[in-house]
């Protein structure tokens, strides 16, 4: 089944909606967005955000439920972010001294986004 060039750029637009409210939602809670859509050739972070050394990798999706939002993040997709937060992390100068955090934000019809910390957790 091929996707219409029509819907595909209503999803992208959807997206980039989504990830705006996340962002916002997320400095309202005193978080400072270093990164958006942060891309690397082995993946890409929706948002990272920073409160002193704590930052989160933000998974951001727009779906009708937290259930569907949570099952649409696949194993592939979390390699793909972890290498991608792996990437941002090596960049960084104070990367000894900080904890990283995997979170997802679900962005759901005509409600604030619900904000999943420590949705997975990548180390063991």
């Amino acid at each position: 089944m091929k996707i219409s060039h029509e819907k595909k750029q209503q999803a992208f637009s959807r997206g980039i909606w989504a990830e705006r409210l996340a962002a916002f939602a997320l400095m309202l809670k005193g978080f400072r967005i270093v990164e958006r859509r942060y891309k690397t050739r082995s993946g890409e972070i929706d948002l990272i955000a920073r409160r002193g050394s704590l930052v989160l990798i933000v998974e951001v999706k727009a779906r009708t439920s937290v259930e569907a939002a949570m099952e649409a993040v696949s194993s592939m997709s979390l390699s793909r972010i972890e290498a991608a937060a792996d990437h941002w992390l090596a960049r960084q100068p104070d990367y000894h001294r900080l904890s990283l955090r995997f979170d997802l934000i679900a962005v759901l019809p005509r409600r604030w986004p619900v904000h999943i910390p420590a949705a997975v957790s990548f180390r063991n």
